[in-house]
């Protein structure tokens, strides 16, 4: 079976993309799965995450393979990834409506981070329009949210009405994600036991479910 590839977009800045990819990417691998992660996002930041995970397992494996290249080059990556893949998680640009459109084409899931509040709620229309355009299904995950948020809880209600999915799994504001970001590491392994950690577990599980994985 083919590897199942999800685009992590958001035209939006700032709402947690590289995380949520890096995270993912960290608690399928420790889970088994074989597991691809591209960067097409110039600003290279999941890139410099993998070099910090680089320098801290001293040559070790990463866990996954690893690609950052531009957009024209990122559909031939991940065509050859699939082959051998079980996931594939392209991490998109914000702002760059071509490679971000080459990034949900790629997917058969497109994720969809944002952070709960009403500014980002209407500018993550953008991107579930596109990943309309191109018909690709989309999941929304609630990400950066503060404790007894009434306001995540309106955001999910009025997505879910208008037919848009809702990952169930939420992920906090969690300093845990900051310092494991900083580090190199997923807070499965770093801090396997924390709140952090179980969300990210919880939200891979349901992501993997949602993209047929």
């Amino acid at each position: 079976m083919a590897g199942r590839v999800i685009a992590i977009a958001q035209q939006k800045g700032g709402a947690g993309k590289t995380t949520l990819a890096a995270q993912l990417a960290v608690a399928w691998a420790r889970e088994g799965a074989r597991v691809a992660l591209l960067d097409i996002d110039p600003q290279g930041s999941l890139a410099a995450w993998v070099e910090r995970r680089h320098a801290r397992l001293g040559g070790a494996p990463l866990g996954f393979d690893f690609a950052a290249l531009p957009g024209w080059r990122a559909t031939q990556w991940v065509e050859e990834q699939m082959r051998g893949a079980d996931l594939v998680l392209v991490d998109g640009p914000p702002h760059a409506e071509t490679e971000a459109r080459i990034a949900v084409r790629a997917a058969g899931l497109v994720l969809v981070p944002m952070q709960p509040s009403a500014l980002d709620r209407w500018a993550t229309e953008a991107t579930l329009k596109m990943a309309r355009a191109e018909r690709r299904g989309a999941l929304v995950v609630l990400n950066r949210v503060p404790p007894r948020s009434g306001l995540a809880e309106r955001i999910a209600g009025e997505l879910a009405e208008a037919g848009q999915a809702v990952a169930q799994s939420r992920v906090g504001n969690r300093v845990a994600l900051v310092y494991a970001m900083e580090a190199g590491e997923g807070v499965v392994e770093s801090v396997g036991a924390s709140l952090a950690a179980a969300e990210i577990r919880a939200l891979a599980a349901e992501v993997r479910r949602a993209a047929g994985g």
